[in-house]
């Protein structure tokens, strides 16, 4: 980093104080205001901040680095701009008829107040140890490897730098709320699509175009199978990306974070009204389809550098660890001026993601535990308990850095496992919800509760088996199973079954559990179900969905999924 770099950093900093002072003289006279922007926001706003809350330090670690060692495996998860869709079209008409401000918040709504508590406890806990602990830990991560740095005042500089990000982004998440999340995302999101794009090109340039990748890449194969780097669709016998468990479980994973999540949907939820929501989602769709290619592109072309051998400065290029691979194309590839913009776009990403997740943690415990037994509190009171929330939430994600920081190279699995095991309960709930009048309340409760339940124990397994295979000095648990003869069907189930068809199969088992409870339980009245279901609709809300969209919507809705299935097409 030279005085260029610092010029660039330092006015991106005073672009961003000059929006939060902005903000912070736009009084918010309701926690409505605070956490929702008054629901004013317009699609440009909410399709920005939809795009700039998902990417985070998950993506320009380990999405890279997954590019840099599978290959494209991972792109599944990076190309569902049709799940966003599915929100935009499907998700939007209820959530904005029903007039919540938190998912929680909905599901008491559609079925009681129990369903609205368990969902807030699986959300808090989700946010507060793996999103916010693993975002910061990345955040430090990276700003490590791209500031050369190891210790600064005798410290280590991975602390100072994760500490320092988490205090700069509450700072301006306390004091706008949700108005500062929106407008800051608006400046954040083109910095990072523009970054990343730099260090596509340049690297492309560097390694001799998009074909020498492709070339080196496909001639690494990743399994027993014949499947090589570049390949999208992956035999069905290939023990981590199956291509069935691939398209059911990433499937899972992205209804229940596009479509139910509080971290996303709240975006949603801001919107002026029905027509903005929704072609915010629309914008928000294309801006998704670019991740594989600002992300995860990169990784793979760092990998091919490294296998290349490419002289950079006088020095062989080459990578430490795959989680290294974007960091590593930063400090460099870039010349100077342009790696302060794209450290720029870096932190862009990281404030944005733990500001959005700060902003909604706070916002869960407000509305859905602290309103709720203080129904009487004021909206002065509830401004305050919500930025008390947010300073709490802070607390406990640094509090928990140094046990993820213990995870070491498996935190990004980590995050997966929990996501894919949190999701198929919730997603059952939301999506049999919305579709039926007949999925009664204890139904829908119960079916939380069974899956919640279910992901803990596939969650202690894998720790517990984990922890048995080191003690006995194996680093590869199924060798240590085959070794010491643990072929038990607790084994067998909560371990050995692949955990992408292990999230189906949770999907599975909690829509039966839902369809079975329901069975024998008494149904929600029909006056609380009104228009939070399709048959429930009325003749004026249906009336009202289908003026709120116009063949603009439809055209723009139908380039993302032909964009989709081109993609898969290319790299299958």
């Amino acid at each position: 980093m030279n005085t260029l770099d610092w010029v660039v950093i330092a006015a991106f900093a005073a672009v961003l104080i000059g929006i939060i002072a902005w903000v912070f003289m736009q009084k918010e006279e309701t926690s409505g205001d605070y956490f929702l922007a008054g629901r004013g926001a317009t699609w440009l706003a909410i399709g920005a901040s939809i795009f700039a809350s998902n990417i985070g330090s998950e993506h320009l670690i380990g999405l890279a680095g997954a590019g840099a060692s599978s290959g494209m495996a991972m792109a599944h998860w990076e190309i569902q701009a049709y799940m966003i869709l599915v929100l935009g079209w499907v998700f939007v008409p209820f959530y904005s008829r029903s007039m919540v401000t938190t998912m929680p918040e909905f599901l008491e709504r559609r079925y009681n107040k129990e369903s609205r508590t368990i969902l807030s406890m699986i959300s808090l806990i989700s946010y507060v140890l793996t999103k916010v602990a693993v975002t910061v830990y990345a955040g430090g991560l990276v700003f490590k490897e791209v500031f050369g740095i190891d210790k600064m005042w005798g410290i280590d500089f991975f602390w100072i730098s994760a500490i320092g990000l988490v205090v700069i982004t509450a700072i301006y998440t306390v004091v706008g709320g949700m108005k500062s999340v929106l407008y800051t995302s608006v400046l954040q999101t083109p910095i990072l699509l523009i970054g990343s794009l730099i260090i596509v090109v340049l690297g492309l340039r560097a390694l001799g175009g998009w074909d020498e990748m492709m070339r080196i890449a496909s001639a690494v194969e990743i399994n027993d199978y014949g499947d090589t780097m570049t390949n999208l669709i992956r035999s069905n016998r290939d023990e981590n990306f199956p291509w069935l468990g691939v398209f059911i479980g990433s499937a899972v994973i992205g209804f229940w974070y596009f479509c139910t999540d509080q971290f996303v949907v709240q975006r949603v939820l801001s919107g002026k009204d029905e027509t903005q929501a929704r072609r915010g989602t629309i914008f928000g769709a294309y801006l998704k389809l670019t991740p594989v290619f600002l992300f995860m592109i990169p990784g793979m072309i760092a990998f091919a550098m490294a296998q290349k051998g490419i002289v950079i400065n006088g020095e062989a290029f080459s990578l430490s660890s795959s989680d290294a691979a974007f960091p590593t194309l930063v400090a460099k590839l870039l010349p100077a001026g342009v790696k302060g913009l794209v450290v720029c776009g870096i932190l862009a990403a990281l404030m944005s993601s733990l500001a959005s997740l700060f902003n909604s943690s706070a916002m869960l415990f407000t509305i859905d535990f602290y309103k709720k037994y203080r129904p009487q509190a004021s909206e002065k009171r509830l401004l305050h308990v919500g930025r008390i929330a947010t300073v709490v939430v802070v607390v406990l994600g640094i509090l928990w850095i140094p046990i993820m920081r213990s995870v070491g190279n498996v935190l990004y699995e980590y995050l997966q496992d929990v996501q894919s095991v949190l999701a198929p309960g919730i997603a059952a709930a939301f999506l049999l919800g919305v579709v039926s009048t007949k999925p009664t309340p204890k139904g829908g409760m119960w079916g939380m509760i069974s899956g919640f339940a279910i992901g803990i124990t596939r969650i202690g397994a894998k720790v517990l088996y984990t922890s048995m295979a080191k003690a006995d000095g194996y680093a590869d648990v199924k060798l240590w199973a085959a070794d010491t003869g643990v072929h038990n069907w607790f084994y067998q189930l909560f371990y050995g079954v692949n955990w992408l068809f292990f999230s189906g199969g949770m999907l599975v088992f909690s829509i039966l559990v839902i369809v079975i409870v329901s069975r024998f339980t008494k149904n929600a009245p029909s006056s609380q179900i009104e228009g939070l279901t399709f048959s429930s609709a009325t003749t004026q809300q249906k009336a009202a969905t289908f003026a709120s969209w116009n063949k603009w919507d439809v055209f723009h809705s139908v380039i993302i999924l032909g964009l989709t299935v081109a993609f898969y097409i290319y790299f299958w």
